[in-house]
């Protein structure tokens, strides 16, 4: 397996940039993990849009869903310059059922339903679930191949379950939204310090950090991420390929 950053913010994107998300690949299938502001832009320096075999959105949070109108026009064009092709599956909760049905469209994207309690086999890949705790019903995910396996937290304050979910994974992908004096005073959101030991209890052999704050030195999330985890930590780089052997 490989995975890519797309985008590394949270919230909105900096200039030229994108919100949170990675392009997951392996055996040729290529899955998209969110589909926010940017992301469409970033995603094709990595990937042709018609590539794309599927897409997973963790919640419908505007930061990771607002350029899945602009994928699913990008479709209906190729449709129309008489590229024919099969419906995008988009997979996505139905806890918000309005936004759930947007993601079918014209017979050129699909909605696929998942819960916290599915197993799903998307392409190649293994995919599991796992609620986290947000302002929203939100999913982390974990993509497994062969042995190995990739988790992202999605969005979420410190919550146990998440140590087993992430247990032994050889990359963990984590939210780190908060500066540490705001940790534990904003909703829905960790710190470096907590996903550093998120990383540390659940044996990870790597971690690293996503889902940054527009503001301040985002090297702060990072050390304080450092002195809660002895494995290799890095702040995602948009367009570093991160792989598992």
């Amino acid at each position: 397996m490989k995975i890519t950053p797309i985008g590394i913010w949270g919230g909105y994107p900096k200039a030229n940039s994108a919100t949170s998300s990675f392009l997951i690949e392996h055996d040729g299938f290529h899955c998209l993990i969110d589909c926010g502001s940017g992301v469409l832009s970033s995603l094709q320096n990595y990937l042709p849009l018609e590539k794309l075999d599927a897409v997973v959105i963790s919640h419908y949070h505007a930061d990771h869903i607002a350029d899945v109108g602009s994928l699913q026009f990008s479709r209906i064009i190729n449709f129309y310059l008489g590229n024919q092709a099969r419906p995008l599956p988009i997979y996505g909760h139905t806890k918000d059922q309005e936004n759930f049905e947007k993601l079918s469209y014209k017979d050129q994207t699909v909605g696929i339903a998942i819960s916290e309690d599915d197993v799903v086999q998307i392409g190649p890949f293994n995919v599991t679930f796992c609620r986290t705790v947000h302002p929203v019903y939100c999913l982390a995910m974990k993509f497994s191949v062969g042995g190995h396996s990739i988790v992202l937290t999605a969005d979420t304050e410190w919550r146990d379950e998440l140590i087993d979910f992430a247990s032994g994974a050889d990359l963990l992908i984590s939210e780190a939204n908060l500066y540490e004096e705001h940790v534990g005073k904003a909703p829905g959101h960790m710190g470096g310090s907590e996903a550093g030991r998120l990383a540390q209890l659940a044996g990870a052999r790597q971690l690293v950090l996503t889902h940054l704050p527009l503001h301040g030195n985002i090297e702060e999330i990072l050390e304080a991420a450092v002195q809660n985890y002895n494995g290799p930590v890095e702040i995602a780089k948009v367009g570093k390929v991160y792989e598992t052997f």
